[in-house]
């Protein structure tokens, strides 16, 4: 018998005003390619987050993609440390830039790289670190900055999960060189589609505004540069100098409109989920569930979900329970568990020993994410609890 208890694994971010705003905006404009809103929103975010600048971009993984461009470019090719537990794109990214990738196991308290194995994989091919800061946690510490910064070795942060989650009071995304942000569906806000790459790097900025708009010499904002390089290629039509071999990643006027509205009320939303998230681990079993999470500056916009039983057995068990209780859930949290196990990654790692990476693996037969949203009751959230300490998962 199905339960009438339901509890969703994705929440809509659009609300009844962001709809009156675009609506509006609709009825109003009759521009809608990127041009002033998105310019605003850019601004906008670059405040919020305390950088210099953003390129508002149509997804995280575009975000990612156009990254990992601009570092190829600017710095060449060699290898780049990644978790085995992030989003496909992050890894995609890395390899489809002609970049190496080299994994290093996680930690549980906050589901991102183990900073000692960071330190040891570090080498002279070493061109970034590639940080995921997954499911709001943190993953950042002084070790790691102060050595990266020693080492002239650039960190890359991937925040696409944890909007305004903080590190020594700082928001993450302002600490690497450059940061990606993603406003998909189900984060922290979104934009329907839609990501963010943030930066204090001049020629960062230009590089990626110029490859998200098909590598165009105009898109670059740069007046002095542009003028040099039009005298240079003047056999060129200005307005078509193809500096690079760039893609259209563009955002749009109605998604920076949504962006602009949604901001608004990031930081009210933020504190509602920190607030359910406490709640939901203080009531967790910890007999059956990992509750030591380092939740230090966290911004979770999911509930984490760890069973301590290493049986597949009680594992399917538990599955069954979570769906004739309408809980939705993702076995292996956000990415699918470990990028390594991925068909993609076949042809390009060809020996495993997964042995050397026992956390991101336990989290990938064991691990699971279940919705939080900003509009969640407490009250519901103990039924969730309830539920999940019910469950003869030990």
């Amino acid at each position: 018998m199905k339960s009438k208890f339901f509890h969703p694994l994705m929440f809509n971010n659009i609300t009844e005003n962001d709809k009156k705003i675009l609506s509006k905006f609709i009825l109003k404009s009759d521009f809608f390619t990127a041009s002033r809103k998105v310019k605003e929103f850019e601004k906008l975010w670059s405040k919020w987050l305390g950088v210099k600048y953003s390129v508002f971009v149509n997804s995280g993984s575009s975000a990612n993609y156009l990254t990992l461009a601009a570092i190829k470019i600017l710095y060449g090719k060699g290898e780049i440390i990644v978790p085995p537990l992030t989003w496909n794109s992050d890894i995609v990214s890395v390899i489809k830039n002609g970049f190496k990738p080299v994994f290093v196991d996680i930690n549980l308290n906050n589901l991102s790289m183990n900073i000692d194995q960071v330190l040891k994989s570090i080498n002279n091919k070493t061109k970034a670190v590639f940080i995921t800061h997954a499911q709001g946690f943190n993953g950042l510490n002084e070790k790691l900055l102060k050595t990266l910064n020693k080492k002239k070795i650039l960190l890359i942060e991937d925040v696409c999960e944890s909007h305004g989650a903080t590190f020594r009071k700082k928001k993450l995304g302002s600490f690497g060189k450059v940061s990606n942000f993603s406003f998909y569906y189900a984060h922290h806000m979104s934009t329907i589609e839609g990501g963010m790459i943030s930066t204090n790097d001049k020629k960062i900025y230009e590089l990626t505004k110029m490859l998200r708009g098909h590598g165009l010499l105009r898109e670059s904002g740069n007046v002095k540069m542009e003028n040099k390089l039009k005298k240079k290629y003047k056999k060129l039509s200005p307005n078509f100098i193809f500096m690079h071999a760039g893609h259209n990643m563009r955002s749009n006027e109605i998604q920076a409109v949504l962006g602009i509205n949604q901001l608004k009320r990031l930081n009210i939303n933020n504190k509602k989920r920190i607030r359910n998230f406490n709640i939901f681990l203080s009531l967790l079993d910890e007999k059956k569930y990992f509750v030591k999470y380092d939740t230090k500056g966290n911004s979770n916009y999911a509930f984490p979900l760890i069973l301590k039983s290493d049986s597949i057995k009680q594992r399917n068990l538990f599955e069954k329970a979570l769906t004739k209780h309408g809980i939705e859930f993702r076995r292996g949290n956000a990415g699918g568990g470990n990028q390594m196990r991925q068909p993609y990654l076949k042809s390009i790692i060809k020996k495993i020993n997964f042995s050397n990476y026992q956390n991101v693996e336990k989290v990938h037969n064991f691990g699971y994410y279940i919705g939080n949203s900003p509009y969640l009751e407490k009250k519901k959230i103990i039924e969730i609890v309830k539920i999940l300490n019910n469950i003869d998962c030990i």
